[in-house]
């Protein structure tokens, strides 16, 4: 038995080749053009994807580079303070004695606060200075101990006294940092926040 005992025609030969024809290309589509135009999607939004933490990556780097080069400044000019290990109380103690001298002065503590490993010790401080000069000469040597400082809050006033003479009346907060690292905590320590 033949199944095809005739020829194909022109016009059928003409019909098969344009069905082969749409047969490969939708072959073609699907198999080939498809999965390269989903893989080139993925391709670009992996690049993108990419670039966006190549530029946080910089932008770390460019802040990082920044933080060095202050370290570096600080470290080059030997004004570095250190945070020393909790309970630095005593220390912190003889430097404000030591800094405000013979001058009138009342140091009121707060209690310490703590972060994690960090501890702040907070001071409330008034003293009286014979002139600016002198108060901003107790002003720097406070910012630029040894220990780590952070003054804020600072407000001055004028005294006249009846001889003609001038003082200038200082209040001002300090926050001085010590780390649990290397420290030992006693009952006068909170717990740490994290």
């Amino acid at each position: 038995m033949k199944i095809l005992s005739r020829d194909f025609t022109v016009k059928e030969k003409i019909l098969l080749l344009l069905l082969c024809l749409v047969l490969i290309g939708l072959a073609y589509y699907q198999f080939i053009d498809k999965p390269v135009r989903a893989s080139i999607a993925q391709a670009n939004a992996e690049k993108q994807a990419l670039e966006l933490e190549l530029q946080t990556v910089q932008s770390k780097i460019v802040q990082l580079e920044k933080m060095q080069s202050e370290i570096d400044t600080l470290t080059n000019s030997g004004k570095v303070s250190i945070m020393p290990s909790y309970n630095n109380s005593k220390e912190v103690n003889e430097l404000l004695n030591k800094v405000l001298g013979r001058l009138g002065y009342a140091i009121t503590f707060s209690n310490v606060t703590r972060s994690g490993d960090q501890i702040r010790r907070n001071i409330s401080l008034r003293f009286t200075a014979p002139s600016y000069a002198t108060m901003e000469r107790v002003l720097d040597q406070l910012a630029k101990s040894e220990y780590r400082c952070l003054i804020g809050n600072v407000s001055c006033s004028q005294n006249n006294s009846r001889d003609g003479g001038t003082s200038v009346t200082v209040n001002l907060t300090a926050t001085f940092y010590e780390t649990m690292v290397g420290g030992t905590a006693d009952p006068g320590l909170p717990a740490a926040n994290q």
